[in-house]
């Protein structure tokens, strides 16, 4: 039986493979006969793919792979994590083809599938003890929070491309190019795992509640909750301080010389100008040291010693 291939080019054409609307008033006979014609083409290759077609398999799942890989990328933080959760994912969608009973599309099919793998990739995580810091003649100060570093990593624009054509649903509450950063990605980490991938599906992806709570063998009422205390703990996370001057844009002057004074002050040990520079929400971590340093005078302390 083949496989499926671990690389992909295919951009994701989200309603190629979704669902035939129930109510179909007002729209024209072409546009039925044209979705009619998908659902047929669907069916087939859901059938070929299980009789052990590996290119019928990749015809179902390559429109959908790269925003599989954001998704990974938005539950995990890390690249490299959110590419082990895809390969993950197409794997068990391979072994498991038999078992799904096309309730759903094969797009939300994957992303549960994609979703509970993240999941345990989170909760394994969260077990892993930390790792002891045994270099000697080095004494760091003590640590806001000791624990496995979450190793954050901005996503690449050209895997990017193609993958933030999927088109959001009405309570989608921010714009793609906002929900892959960096910032925000940051802070839906620390979210419960839960909480974070309810606020995914709903805020970002535009998934109604009773899809989530399918998803994740949830209640509409849990969903509904997780909800609110993810975004009430994003909120507070987000909202910059009051009084706060907004961030320079990226690649502007005013960053430029933001990032000139941080490198001079460095590069020379001038603490006082370091500090400066930080704002009282200041959050620092190091490789390969597994601490934590949140606090504008226990980054001060951290940068002295």
């Amino acid at each position: 039986m083949e496989t499926p291939r671990r690389r992909g080019s295919g951009r994701p054409r989200a309603a190629q493979f979704g669902p035939v609307p129930v109510s179909i008033t007002g729209w024209k006979r072409d546009t039925v006969r044209e979705a009619s014609e998908v659902t047929v083409v669907t069916a087939d290759l859901i059938s070929m793919a299980r009789a052990g077609d590996g290119e019928a398999f990749r015809a179902l799942t390559e429109p959908h792979r790269r925003e599989l890989q954001v998704h990974c990328y938005r539950m995990l933080g890390s690249v490299q994590d959110a590419e082990d959760a895809l390969q993950d994912t197409l794997l068990a969608a391979w072994q498991g083809l038999g078992g799904f009973e096309e309730r759903a599309s094969i797009r939300t099919w994957l992303y549960r599938i994609a979703t509970n793998r993240c999941l345990n990739a989170r909760r394994s995580a969260s077990r892993r003890p930390a790792k002891e810091w045994d270099i000697p003649g080095v004494e760091p100060p003590e640590p806001t929070r000791l624990g496995e570093v979450v190793w954050l990593e901005p996503f690449p624009d050209a895997i990017l491309d193609g993958a933030v054509s999927v088109p959001l649903g009405p309570e989608a509450r921010y714009e793609q190019a906002e929900s892959i950063s960096l910032a925000f990605v940051t802070a839906l980490q620390v979210l419960p795992p839960r909480q974070l991938a309810v606020l995914i599906f709903r805020d970002v992806l535009g998934f109604r509640a009773g899809e989530v709570a399918d998803m994740l063998d949830s209640t509409v009422e849990s969903v509904n909750s997780a909800l609110r205390r993810a975004r009430a703990s994003l909120q507070r996370r987000l909202l910059p301080a009051a009084g706060r001057e907004p961030p320079a844009a990226g690649g502007s002057p005013a960053e430029d010389a933001i990032v000139a004074k941080f490198v001079s002050a460095w590069e020379s040990a001038d603490l006082d100008a370091l500090v400066a520079l930080l704002t009282d929400d200041v959050f620092m971590s190091m490789a390969p040291m597994p601490f934590e340093y949140e606090g504008r005078d226990v980054v001060a302390g951290f940068c002295a010693s």
